[in-house]
């Protein structure tokens, strides 16, 4: 009896994934990297995280750009990402991403009223 409880855990075990640890899963990372504009060379210090479901970029923070809900889908070992962030003052962010490994690279669309979009980017890496 013992030996089959035994055989029966490792089963289990062997297929339940930590979500944080299953593949194409963004929830619980954290990318350090830099958002810049579209043809720039320099830019903001940026930390994009993923947790509780929800996005953030930590260079957007200082402009009141909010968390945001974010979508992600995988194939092999590629996730893509979209969110949508909003500020007061600046309006919405549209973000789609992609994350090879621990290398993520962004594009950003800023939207506002009356105004041409403006693009940019973030190129970030995996913080341990």
């Amino acid at each position: 009896m013992k030996l089959t409880s035994l055989l029966g855990m490792f089963a289990v075990a062997t297929f339940v994934v930590p979500p944080s640890l299953a593949a194409g899963n963004l929830e619980g990372r954290s990318f350090h990297g830099v958002f810049l504009e579209r043809g720039k060379t320099s830019g903001d210090a940026d930390t994009i995280t993923f947790k509780d479901g929800r996005f953030r970029s930590s260079a957007c923070d200082q402009y009141g750009y909010s968390d945001a809900v974010y979508k992600t889908s995988s194939a092999g070992e590629t996730t893509t990402f979209e969110a949508e962030t909003h500020s007061p003052k600046y309006g919405k962010l549209l973000w789609t991403g992609v994350v090879r490994g621990k290398k993520l690279d962004a594009t950003v669309m800023m939207v506002r009223d009356g105004k041409a979009p403006v693009e940019n980017w973030v190129v970030a890496a995996e913080k341990n």
